[in-house]
This record gives structure tokens, C-alpha cells and sequence, in this order.
């Protein structure tokens, strides 16, 4: 059962080693200050991957659906771990909690960071972090899914975990998905960075902020973020690269192929987009109305840029939303457990999980008069099978649960409840910031104790695997021969 699963999970790791080596040849290029521990970090994450994967070398006929949770689970948390190396041998960090913090930040393309001094960081680490979004919001696995075949392998079990996006299987094989994936991914990188620059950015910064939108991962280059610029061209840019991360990325390859489809991915896109839409007018309104000196035009500016942030979970901020008042410190909340669509690089709850939500509740209140009448619950003009109205429950409960039981270990560090509970939604939804003085926009995650941030570390990951993903590991069944 294990050697597959240590053979893969290798491969994985000796492709986050050759990626290490691109941050050391920009340093190279800059500075000549940073090149030798992301080299070092390489090497030791070569030789782990290059030895497991020769270590445990044989022809897989099948992956069991056991092995391919523990595969996506176990590669995530080593991905996360390696990521770490960089931080703590540039002395970026000087503690483990703290390097292992923004290394899981960035995989999981959550945002949040422990760094308060980001404009005078090396060049290098700042490309490390917006690489780990780049590969975090693909999903490493599915980019090697995409590399698999010479390994003899189909895949699904590995992009059914990692993907949610319903396991709908639109083409014959997984590899030919995750290439084509990869590919849509580059081109909705090149139209931001391309924009960005377009827009006056620099090269650098452009780069890390493309990555950054369209993984939906929210690192900047700036300690105040994209408010550093305040560049109108610039925000519409990112905008454009949050809302294309934030829709699933087949959804992409169907509507090129056919120019339609009619099924659960498509019917979640304008269900998201009048989402935010209302989102965006909503809070632009309440601004103009509450706060005289942003005027209509300010207030849809602020209101826009921010609000697509937080609801595509990104994470970019153009201005701090916590001296708008109580009132938006509070809808920002509900922003980041909306999340995007289901299969994107988006977090949170997500648009088809709230459609099967609200499709079930309108039935329910009408069986509440009508005890008699069959009602099917529908999407559009789709009934929705009930086992995927059951998973969408189960997930809702493990991810109600996994929220309380993670804010209180937080809480238990002797942080006050606003502190400790918007952290957790902040990294369980991998939106990044959340609400307080602390772990505010901005504020940083570097005050909280050690064990707290290993607490958000992993709930960025279990919000990253969709919850259950990693709680099924460790149920007592699962190790059931």
C-alpha cells in the first residue's frame, strides 16, 4: 500500500526542488545574497524526493481511493514543510512556527503572512512566495497528475480529491484535463501580467502580483499591498485575474470546446458573478451613503477592488476595510466564507455548495405546507442527486465544526475571541487576513503564539483539501483493512 504512495508523493517533492532553484537564479540576477540557501533548500528536497521515488519505484496498476487520500493529504503536509526551508535559511524567520506559517500560506494560496516588513524583503523570497501561490493555486498535484503517465497512472483518485470539483469526468483521461488546465492557468497569467504591466507595474512586481490574482493567493511585494501602487489600471487588472482564478478552470476548456454546457460546473459562473456583483454594490452604496469624504466613484472603487478580494478568497487589500466600522468588519466575514466556484483556485464555501443549499431550503419550506407534494431539488433546470445534497451537508457540519474547534484552540493561547475566530476563517476559507488589530489588513499573523499558528497552518490546509479531504485520515475506518 505505501510504496506508491511514498513513489508519488517523491515526484511531488522533487518538483518543488527544481522549482526552488528559480527564486535562486532571480537572486543571482538581483543581489548575489540569497542564491546559496534556496540552492541548499533544493538540494535537500531533491535528495528526499529523488530517494523516495527510487526508493519505492514500481508499476502501479491502480491507486485505491485509500491511497489517494493519503497521497494528496501526506503530500500537501511535506509540500508545506520543504516550502519552509527557504524562510528559516535566509533568515527571513528566525523561528520553525513561523517559517512553516508562510510557507503553508503560500501553497494553499491563503495570504496571510507573519512578515511586517515586506518592502525591504529579498527579491528571491518574495518570488518564493508568490511561486508557492503559483503552484499552490493549480494544485501541485494536478500538475504532476498532468506528468504522470510515464508512471503508468490514470490519476482520478488523486484529481477527485484534490480538484472538488463534483468528479465530473468531462473527457476520457484525467491526464489530458490537468494539461489542459495548466495551460488555461498560463494563459490567464500571461493576460494579468501582461495587463499589469500595461498598467504601469513593473516587471517584478507584476510577475508576483499575477501569480498572486489568478492562483487567488493574495502575497504582495508591498507591506501595504495593491495600495502601495494606488493605480486604478493596476486594481482592474488584478480584478479581471481574481474573478478568472475564482471560476473553475474546465469551465474553461468546455465553453472554448462547444461554446456551452449545461451542467452543475456552468450553472455555478453566473450564480458567482451576480454573487458579487451585489457584493460590490451593496457595500459601494453603504460607503458613498456613511462615509462623506469617498464620493460614489471612490466608494465603488474601494468597495470593488476589496470585496472581489475577500470573496474570490485572495486576499489583496487596497485599503484597510477595518476603519470602515463594525458593519464591515462583519460582511467581510460572510465575503470569505462565499468563496469562488467549485473547481477554481478559489477557497471558502463555495458558489455550487450555497445553490444546493438554498435549491434544498426552498424545497423544505414548501414541504413545509405541501407535506404531500415531490419536489425535486434543482439547479436550474438540473435535479440535483441526493448524494451530492448529502456531501454538501456533511461538508457544511465538518466545516461548521473544524471552524469552533480551531477558533478555540486559538482562543486558549489568550487571544480574544474577534482575534481568534476571524483567524481561523481567514486561513480556513485561505481568504488570508481576517478582522482586529492583529490579523487585520493591516495587521500580521506574527503576534499569535507558536502553537496558534500551527493551528492556522492547518486549517489552511484542511480549508485547502476541502475539509474532509484530511479529517477522513484520521478516522479509525480509514486504517480498517
Amino acid at each position: 500500500m505505501w510504496q506508491p504512495i511514498f513513489m508519488i508523493s517523491g515526484y511531488f517533492v522533487s518538483i518543488l526542488g527544481l522549482s526552488m532553484l528559480i527564486p535562486a537564479a532571480v537572486d543571482m540576477y538581483y543581489t548575489h545574497q540569497n542564491w546559496s540557501p534556496f540552492v541548499t533548500s533544493s538540494i535537500i528536497s531533491l535528495f528526499i524526493g529523488v530517494s523516495l521515488y527510487l526508493g519505492n519505484r514500481t508499476k502501479i496498476e491502480k491507486i485505491s481511493i485509500r491511497q489517494g487520500y493519503l497521497i494528496t493529504a501526506i503530500s500537501w503536509f511535506v509540500l508545506s514543510f520543504l516550502s519552509a526551508l527557504p524562510f528559516m535559511l535566509t533568515e527571513t524567520t528566525s523561528y520553525w512556527a513561523d517559517a512553516v506559517f508562510e510557507a503553508t500560506s503560500g501553497i494553499t494560496t491563503t495570504g496571510a503572512t507573519i512578515l511586517t516588513d515586506i518592502d525591504n524583503t529579498p527579491k528571491a523570497i518574495l518570488l518564493w512566495r508568490s511561486l508557492l501561490n503559483g503552484l499552490g493555486g493549480v494544485g501541485i498535484v494536478i500538475f504532476a497528475v498532468a506528468l504522470l503517465p510515464f508512471l503508468g497512472i490514470g490519476g482520478m483518485q488523486i484529481f477527485q480529491r484534490e480538484s472538488s470539483d463534483l468528479n465530473e469526468k468531462l473527457m476520457p483521461k484525467i491526464s489530458y484535463i490537468a494539461k489542459r488546465i495548466i495551460v488555461v492557468y498560463i494563459i490567464l497569467l500571461s493576460l494579468t501580467f501582461g495587463g499589469l504591466l500595461l498598467a504601469g507595474m513593473g516587471k517584478f512586481d507584476a510577475l508576483n502580483h499575477a501569480l498572486a490574482a489568478v492562483s487567488t493567493g493574495g502575497f504582495s511585494t508591498k507591506t501595504a499591498s495593491v495600495g502601495y501602487f494606488d493605480n486604478v489600471w493596476a486594481e482592474l487588472v488584478l480584478i479581471f485575474g481574481m474573478i478568472a482564478g475564482s471560476l473553475p478552470l474546465t469551465w474553461y476548456l468546455v465553453i472554448f470546446k462547444s461554446g456551452k454546457n449545461n451542467s452543475f460546473r456552468s450553472a455555478q459562473v453566473p450564480f458567482f458573478l451576480k454573487t458579487v456583483l451585489f457584493y460590490v454594490m451593496a457595500t459601494t452604496l453603504w460607503l458613498a451613503y456613511t462615509y462623506e469624504q469617498y464620493s460614489f466613484v471612490e466608494s465603488l472603487r474601494y468597495a470593488a477592488f476589496n470585496v472581489v478580494s475577500i470573496t474570490t478568497d485572495c486576499g489583496f487589500i487596497s485599503g484597510d476595510y477595518m476603519q470602515w466600522g463594525l458593519f464591515a468588519q462583519t460582511i467581510f466575514l460572510i465575503f470569505a466564507l462565499t468563496g469562488g466556484c467549485s473547481g477554481s483556485t478559489s477557497g471558502g464555501i463555495k458558489a455550487f455548495r450555497w445553490q444546493t443549499i438554498f435549491a434544498f431550503l426552498k424545497k423544505s419550506i414548501i414541504n413545509m405546507t405541501e407535506p404531500n407534494r415531490i419536489i425535486p431539488v434543482k439547479i436550474k433546470n438540473m435535479n440535483v442527486d441526493n448524494n451530492i445534497i448529502n456531501s454538501v451537508f456533511i461538508f457544511i457540519l465538518a466545516f461548521a465544526f473544524s471552524i469552533i474547534f480551531l477558533t478555540v484552540l486559538v482562543a486558549i493561547t489568550d487571544v480574544d475571541f474577534t482575534t481568534a475566530f476571524s483567524a481561523i476563517i481567514g486561513c480556513i476559507t485561505n481568504a488570508g487576513p481576517g478582522v482586529g488589530n492583529i490579523v487585520g489588513p493591516a495587521g500580521s499573523f506574527a503576534p499569535l503564539s507558536d502553537f496558534a499558528k500551527y493551528v492556522c497552518a492547518f486549517a489552511m490546509l484542511l480549508g485547502r483539501l476541502e475539509v474532509m479531504t484530511i479529517l477522513v485520515v484520521f478516522t479509525k475506518n480509514f486504517w480498517r483493512k
